[in-house]
């Protein structure tokens, strides 16, 4: 049954919203909006490259501990955040492991890395490795594997269903990808400021114990997912079975810090009386 909680985003000081939650088995408790509306992702485009980069993986074209990016590091610091490249430029500001450095850049060696060793262009990567086995037809990456995704709430859904419960992928390799790496590691976590612990795995933020933070006060820890500068998110809550995206076409900023919370609560606590 479609959740009422969904219809909070028409509060939302947006021209464009749409938002849909599924649970673990695929079932879509319902969406809100224009659920095939295409939408730019910004960093949600992160999780995208992240789960291409564990096909890889699995393949055998990379692997995790490998060295990529900077002197130093490897796969996993890059999926991590942890390589020492600044945010948004292709420079060395860390040595690798030492300090959660959100980086965009990163993601962008990664997206390079992976494309010399599978020997095809990362965007056809992604559409090969992920969004066609899951008909995510509407979904493209157009340039930065760590921004220039673009994609509707009916898509990410069918990637948030892959997340609880993976076919594309060994479950050992997901859990892996769920797990915090460098554990104890500081960073900012960006728009909400120094967080210590910084908990990420690879390519998800972990909620854990932040705050503030953009997910609920009724999410569990386990929470991982991503949001974006376009003022959109995915969160997978692993512990309420349930997964829910929104997607809209203002950029995050102060309304998104008030409003995404209390949705969040929301549509856990209405997802718990549906069942």
């Amino acid at each position: 049954m479609p959740l009422q909680s969904l219809a909070l985003i028409e509060n939302w000081p947006v021209p464009t919203a749409a938002a849909g939650v599924v649970r673990a088995d695929g079932t879509v408790l319902g969406t809100h909006g224009p659920a095939g509306h295409r939408f730019p992702l910004a960093s949600v485009t992160k999780p995208l490259t992240a789960y291409a980069a564990l096909v890889a993986y699995e393949e055998g074209a990379i692997d995790l501990d490998e060295p990529a990016g900077p002197p130093g590091a490897t796969v996993r610091h890059l999926l991590a955040h942890t390589s020492g490249l600044a945010f948004d430029e292709h420079r060395v500001t860390s040595a690798p492991g030492e300090r959660r450095l959100y980086s965009n850049a990163g993601f962008e060696q990664l997206g390079d890395h992976i494309a010399k060793a599978a020997d095809i262009p990362f965007p056809e990567y992604v559409r090969q490795a992920v969004l066609a086995p899951l008909g995510m037809t509407a979904t493209t990456l157009d340039g930065s594997p760590a921004k220039d995704g673009i994609s509707t709430v009916t898509d990410l859904l069918r990637f948030a269903a892959e997340l609880q419960q993976p076919r594309l992928l060994d479950p050992r390799t997901v859990a892996e990808a769920m797990t915090v790496q460098y554990p104890g590691t500081k960073g900012v976590l960006p728009g909400y400021g120094h967080q210590n612990p910084n908990d990420w795995g690879l390519g998800f933020e972990i909620r854990d114990r932040k705050s503030p933070h953009w997910t609920g006060a009724g999410s569990s820890p386990r929470t991982f997912g991503h949001f974006g500068q376009s003022g959109t998110f995915l969160w997978i809550d692993p512990v309420a079975g349930l997964a829910c995206t929104a997607l809209t076409d203002r950029a995050f900023g102060p309304w998104a810090v008030e409003a995404w919370p209390p949705f969040t609560d929301a549509v856990l606590t209405a997802a718990r009386q549906a069942r």
